[in-house]
């Protein structure tokens, strides 16, 4: 799985708006505590209030807080809001693939990876990273040394 900077930006942002437990945060704060350009920055917390994740308020006291708590916010809520559905297959959901021939089975393959992550995405939450209370299944699959390693 590829993560694109732009998600890893978003849970950043988030992570930092739920250490800030319902305070309105400055956008160029945020940016800097995570070392993100401002305008990607400002166009993701777009799409993430968009999403009803992120609320923001205008004026001198204004910058962006969570419109959830933290803990009702998984990882792939976070994807989702961002690039869309966690496995599609070239824009298709894998249950709707029909692969011809000898090739069937690969719908299943993919059905399977989707299942995977989400068996990770959707039991981390944005609170959980935020107080460093990562759920046992982290602690189960970083206990592999296979996931240290890069392949």
């Amino acid at each position: 799985m590829r993560v694109t900077a732009k998600v890893d930006y978003a849970l950043r942002a988030l992570v930092e708006l739920a250490a800030a437990e319902g305070a309105t945060v400055k956008g160029d704060r945020l940016a800097e505590a995570q070392r993100i350009p401002l305008k990607f920055l400002e166009n993701i917390l777009a799409e993430l209030r968009r999403a009803g994740i992120v609320g923001s308020q205008r004026g001198a006291d204004g910058g962006y807080r969570l419109q959830r708590p933290a803990d009702s916010v998984s990882v792939a809520d976070v994807i989702r809001a961002v690039e869309g559905p966690l496995a599609d297959v070239h824009g298709t959901p894998p249950e709707a693939l029909d692969p011809p021939g000898l090739a069937a089975p690969v719908r299943e393959v993919w059905m399977a990876t989707r299942a995977a992550l989400r068996s990770v995405l959707e039991e981390v939450s944005v609170g959980q990273i935020a107080r460093n209370e990562l759920p046992p299944v982290i602690s189960a699959l970083l206990a592999d040394p296979g996931a240290w390693a890069r392949r």
